[in-house]
């Protein structure tokens, strides 16, 4: 099926889960329909349909179809409004000509609230309607980086998801697909595919795109770069480590060998053998070997002067190195004249002479000097020159052996143009005109492995094979063969004019087929036939046969593997499957993938690369991969999650990312479902910095500063110091504190009291605070942050910036996120043509904001709201409106910090708030967070059937000093998180 059409189909579907009801047979739910014919339905006729009927209904509320106890149960989320409001006496309004006796208003107060308890009771622990929905863009973005390896982020230029009602895009509720949502998906899915890679023996993901031949040349090159980097072969390092050795029994290890403390010393046990040896040999009197000897005889006898030793064994690397480059081979290059001397064939014989030659003497030991024999150095007599014929030899073998040992070089990752005199060649590198890996050719591409002293001497089996297989792969990957020769072509009639004849017409630069062995053979033939009519020399004459015969071997080699890996590719692509499934694959599965490739081939006439690459944006546009959707069981009623699908529900739920494999592997078991297995599973899992995840969708969502990366709203003149820096450190700091809550199963009451908070150099500055040094991705964390005004979430920059209108602070925006987000209070949306205070706060005039806010609050229409959190964000007003302390307001005024919150006591600024909230809404804001994070868990709102799980949720939380752990393991061990909803008909609901 086409993509499009297989998403399109996934989008339209969803679970629709049924359950039937026990109500009609509960005898309290008869009582309350009961109370509610004889009770409720008169009050809501006498007191409410006036304003709440039919004919234009106040706030949109018709209270008329609630004619049975059903219907309201069926919306008993806009009955809590009604609750809500009865008991805050909002309504039925002063203004209303009839008003409810205290005594009616309490009976239906206490209706209401039964009737919930009692429907929450009989549904407790339902797993809820979950629908089937499409990742969200965040939760793309992380199974694509943990899919692949990459972190590509594929959504960026995706329609912001919407929100459900609890405030998170990751429901059935919100995520919905439009055919343009289908496009950009498609899009995405083609963007990933360009970052794989197709290797020799498989496939996986580069960290950028790789359609272009540069960026495949670069891939592969900065793989082999970094392996040489990883690398130890710093002579200093092994002289110590020696050392070490040496001294093994008084550091406290007498049993450690070589390998032990190589190992320890972090290099190599092959090669520190081999300076060890040379170290300790005996019989060595004169020459290199005896100078080193000497200097290592000089190290401190006491071995807790590692540094001293240190620095020792430094001077002997800088002496050996020096000496070895004055007896390194000098390799000149062949001449073979009218032909260029940059032709491929001449450097190429050069780089491999150079390369073979690095554990080589090459000579003139015996005409160094004076200064040349590290004078000053307990090395120096041993490197004098003897004057005897036969101390002269030994001293030349004494040469001999150091160069077998110590290296002129490791690696040569750097080339000038090899045709150029030595001086020149100096100076090309000294101007870093250098191509990494370069053959130093002229105006061509082309690359040369000169690394066999670490491949000798360095590296284990190991490490051999790694370094083969990144070489074969820079020839596989950017088929640098054939490029390199058409490089020779191309260069053979622009340079030089050595192929300008007729006879070598038949080879094109532009033509792939120049390549094939007959036309090679052929070149070869006239391009060795005219060197000799030339007089070019035997030895050029046979670098020339070379270059021939080993390009048409390395072009047919990865001809050859091209085909020899294509089967592996479509394995691979089946177990990517497999992967981003997050499932196993039947075997009807793994035949449709590979029937696709084939189908691509065959009927598309693509080549094998384009078809790898459309298989892998198919399997992306699959609604396996790209939905979350827990297919029904076929019985009905509850059932319990696969293992499988169990292990998505909890990766998502800490990662907004995939399993990882140990997950999958406990699934694979069937063992998940074991309550010890699933505490293990999320234990380790919210140990896992990818539980940063969570601290971004969940925290990020919950406090409403999910894109505040992307504020723009403060004036940046007017606050000169807000940077996007700033802005980035701003968010960033709330989500290391959460995170730093979840992996160190803090107190959730850390957010409302924490006495620390974690900081950057900018955000230290802007603070206040001592800086920590370092650049800005240097974070510590701040113990007594109160000794600044900080600590906790409430005074971080982030929610004081985002509650602000950009010229001035905004008590009521930031009384309303505390009440809101944090507390849970549902605040309904001010009504139209209200009255809005200036900008910016240096105009207000002659009344401070304090005072026009309760100017504002004499309005009682606005008052019944703004007497909820206007006295919370007055407590703010010594933060400006970018979070920084300040004593005065924009227009010069002191501010004031003081409050009468709602419950009618009075506190100052941070601490006065800090004390109200614990005094009197505490709980409230246990049960909020409590709700929220189940919402987030289970990816959709929260039903009536779910209080009872908060309940025993709040009380975990009470008797577990409210770790943050105790909320993951109360909603993992769930009902409603370990089952669905099986199937039914719509005839069992409806009894």
């Amino acid at each position: 099926m086409n993509p499009i059409r297989l998403i399109a189909a996934a989008a339209l579907f969803v679970l629709p889960f049924f359950a039937g009801s026990s109500r009609a047979a509960d005898p309290t739910s008869l009582a309350l329909a009961d109370r509610f014919t004889k009770t409720i339905q008169p009050f809501v006729q006498e007191y409410c349909v006036t304003c709440h009927g039919k004919e234009k209904p106040k706030g949109d509320v018709d209270l008329t179809p609630y004619s049975t106890m059903e219907k309201v149960v069926e919306n008993n989320q806009q009955w809590e409004t009604v609750l809500e409001k009865l008991k805050a006496q909002e309504m039925p309004p002063e203004k209303a000509k009839k008003h409810p006796t205290a005594q009616q208003r309490a009976a239906v107060i206490e209706w209401i609230s039964s009737m919930r308890r009692n429907e929450a009771q009989l549904h407790a622990g339902d797993p809820g309607i979950v629908l089937a929905r499409r990742l969200s863009n965040a939760e793309y973005d992380y199974t694509i980086r943990d899919l692949t390896g990459v972190d590509i982020h594929p959504t960026k230029e995706f329609p912001v998801d919407p929100a459900n009602e609890a405030g998170f895009d990751n429901t059935g509720e919100s995520l919905t697909m439009s055919p343009s949502l289908v496009k950009k998906y498609l899009e995405a899915a083609r963007h990933v595919s360009e970052y794989l890679v197709l290797k020799p023996n498989g496939l996986a993901f580069a960290p950028f795109p790789l359609i272009d031949e540069t960026d495949r040349d670069k891939y592969c090159v900065r793989n082999i770069i970094q392996f040489y980097q990883r690398q130890p072969t710093d002579l200093a390092e092994y002289f110590l480590a020696a050392w070490h050795f040496q001294n093994r029994a008084a550091l406290g290890k007498p049993q450690a060998t070589l390998a032990d403390i190589a190992a320890a010393d972090k290099v190599s046990p092959k090669y520190l053998a081999s300076i060890h040896a040379m170290l300790t040999a005996g019989g060595e009197e004169i020459g290199p070997i005896a100078g080193l000897q000497a200097m290592w005889k000089q190290l401190p006898a006491d071995p807790t002067q590692d540094d001293a030793a240190r620095t020792q064994c430094r001077a002997m690397r800088d002496t050996a190195m020096a000496l070895r480059e004055k007896v390194k081979p000098v390799i000149k290059l062949l001449s073979a004249r009218p032909e260029h001397p940059g032709a491929q064939p001449l450097i190429l014989w050069k780089d491999r002479q150079s390369a073979s030659w690095r554990m080589t003497y090459g000579g003139g030991a015996l005409d160094l000097k004076p200064e040349d024999l590290a004078p000053g150095t307990a090395a120096e007599t041993a490197l004098a020159i003897p004057t005897e014929a036969d101390a002269r030899v030994r001293y030349e073998d004494s040469f001999r052996r150091f160069c077998e040992v110590i290296p002129d070089a490791f690696v040569v990752t750097e080339r000038a143009r090899e045709y150029l005199s030595a001086r020149e060649i100096e100076n090309e590198k000294k101007n870093n005109a250098g191509r990494l890996l370069s053959a130093g050719f002229h105006s061509q591409m082309g690359y040369f492995r000169d690394d066999m002293p670490l491949f000798e001497l360095v590296l284990d089996q190991k490490g051999q094979q790694e370094l083969d297989e990144l070489w074969n792969e820079l020839n596989f990957i950017s088929d640098v063969p054939i490029r390199t020769y058409q490089g020779f072509l191309w260069f053979g009639r622009s340079d030089s004019s050595f192929i300008r004849d007729e006879y070598f017409d038949f080879a094109r630069a532009e033509a792939r087929e120049s390549g094939s062995s007959e036309n090679i053979a052929k070149l070869a033939d006239g391009y060795i036939a005219k060197m000799q009519r030339f007089g070019a020399g035997g030895m050029a004459i046979a670098a020339a046969q070379d270059y021939f015969d080993r390009m048409n071997y390395d072009i047919r080699w990865v001809e050859h593997a091209r085909l020899k890996a294509e089967p592996s590719h479509i394995r691979a692509l089946q177990d990517f499957a497999q992967k981003a499934y997050r499932r196993p694959l039947s075997q009807k599965e793994r035949d449709s993938i590979a029937g696709f490739y084939q189908a691509l081939r065959k009927e598309d006439g693509l080549d094998h690369e384009s078809a790898v690459r459309d298989t892998l944006v198919s399997i992306l546009m699959s609604p396996f991969f790209s939905y979350r959707a827990d297919p029904r069981p076929p019985e009905p009623g509850i059932q319990p999650l696969s293992d499988y699908q169990l292990a998505s529900r909890l990766s998502y739920f800490l990662w907004s990312s995939m399993p990882d494999d140990q997950l999958l592997a406990s699934a694979a078991k069937g063992e998940l479902h074991r309550p010890d297995v699933l505490l293990a599973q999320a234990r380790r899992m919210m140990a896992d910095q990818k539980i940063r995840g969570m601290a971004v969708e969940f925290g990020g969502n919950w406090l409403d500063i999910r894109r505040f990366e992307e504020l723009n709203s403060v004036d940046r003149e007017r606050f000169p110091d807000f940077s996007n820096d700033l802005r980035d450190a701003m968010f960033e700091e709330p989500i290391r504190f959460i995170t730093d809550a979840i992996q160190s199963n803090r107190s959730t009451l850390d957010f409302l009291y924490g006495d620390y908070t974690f900081i950057n150099p900018i955000l230290a500055h802007h603070y206040g605070m001592p800086s920590p040094g370092g650049s800005n991705e240097h974070w510590v964390r701040i113990d007594h942050a109160s000794e600044y005004q900080r600590g906790g979430l409430l005074p971080m920059a982030a929610f004081l910036t985002k509650n602000a209108p950009g010229l001035r602070t905004s008590p009521v925006k930031r009384g309303n996120w505390v009440v809101k987000r944090l507390l849970g209070e549902r605040i309904p949306a001010p009504p139209p043509n209200v009255p809005v205070l200036p900008a910016d706060e240096s105009k207000l005039g002659d009344l401070t904001l304090r005072e026009a806010l309760a100017k504002h609050r004499e309005d009682k229409s606005c008052a019944s709201c703004h007497v909820r959190f206007d006295s919370i964000g007055l407590v703010f007003e010594g933060y400006g409106p970018t979070g920084e302390k300040r004593t005065k307001d924009m227009g010069g005024r002191l501010v004031e910090i003081s409050a009468t919150f709602p419950d009618g006591s009075d506190g100052a600024g941070l601490d006065g708030l800090k004390d109200y909230l614990k005094r009197k809404r505490q709980d409230d804001f246990v049960d909020n967070l409590s709700r929220k994070l189940l919402s987030y868990a289970l990816g959709r709102s929260l039903v009536l059937s779910d209080d009872p799980t908060i309940e025993q949720m709040r009380a975990k939380l009470a008797a577990n000093d409210y770790r943050f752990g105790t909320l993951v393991e109360s909603i993992i061990t769930s009902p409603q998180f370990l089952n669905r909803r099986g199937q039914a008909t719509i005839a069992q609901r409806n009894d």
